[in-house]
């Protein structure tokens, strides 16, 4: 039987310890701990291969580490399924984008409100009880994302049919209705050009400071995580070897080492 959870009288909305990930004996996270404040975005960066994405899906279930916790909102577990740390207000896009080609923007984004209905399937199905009710609830939900990432002209377009800039948008929308507290962004600006990673970038910081949401993203570009993170943490070879402000992970010997290539 699975330990029950503990709670926890931290500030911090999530915080990791000691988290170590292994796949067939080849180690992919080793030993990584820090801790993410409540309303902060936070960076995680590093070379390919260094580990980030195992990472986020750890954090929100999809993997299981064999070491460490995770401790998020209070709540102390070995390992967090990935319905109940969307359950818990853990939304997740990815570095491929994941969605729905042959619907509309509108029924990509209104697949992020899933979770908030109480109807059940046959309800639903039949449109009856509490279905219809929760339509129009889930919609006005779905259309006020449409319109803070200004997607409204596409809709009713079919998401196969926008361009990959849009695409990803859509995908971040999708993650947006669920309403979370932490968002994991998985290179939500990978292979955009300048004008929509400035407008991505814009974005973020919006959903940060309009909503309140806690930002986790993962990003290569170097000037755009110094220009919107508060906070960043960077591995290299499922290690952690800087953490804390922009300004201080940008001066520190390892990282540059690292980016450099003459650290190994």
């Amino acid at each position: 039987m699975a330990a029950l959870p503990t709670r926890s009288s931290s500030a911090a909305l999530l915080e990791l310890d000691n988290i170590s990930l292994s796949f067939g004996g080849v180690k992919a996270i080793t030993e990584i701990s820090f801790a993410v404040a409540r309303g902060e975005i936070c960076a995680l960066i590093g070379p390919n291969g260094a580990g980030k994405s195992s990472l986020l899906n750890v954090i929100n279930g999809v993997y299981r580490a064999q070491q460490g916790t995770v401790r998020f909102d209070g709540e102390i577990r070995r390992h967090m399924r990935p319905h109940h740390s969307a359950e818990r207000g853990i939304a997740r896009t990815f570095q491929n984008i994941a969605l729905f080609k042959g619907m509309t923007v509108l029924d990509n984004v209104l697949t992020g409100r899933n979770l908030k209905r109480r109807s059940t399937w046959i309800e639903q199905a039949l449109r009856v009880g509490r279905a219809s009710r929760e339509d129009d609830i889930q919609r006005r939900h779905a259309e006020k994302v449409i319109d803070f990432l200004h997607i409204q002209p596409w809709r009713q377009t079919l998401v196969s049919k926008l361009p990959y800039g849009l695409q990803k948008r859509v995908e971040l929308g999708r993650a947006l209705a669920a309403e979370p507290t932490l968002l994991l962004l998985d290179e939500p600006m990978a292979g955009m050009n300048a004008a929509e990673k400035r407008e991505m970038s814009q974005f973020i910081v919006d959903i940060n400071r309009e909503y309140g949401t806690t930002i986790i993203l993962i990003e290569h570009d170097i000037s755009v995580v110094m220009g919107i993170s508060d906070h960043v943490v960077v591995l290299d070879y499922g290690r952690k070897i800087a953490d804390g402000p922009p300004d201080d992970v940008r001066r520190n010997p390892e990282v540059i080492a690292a980016y450099l290539g003459t650290r190994h």
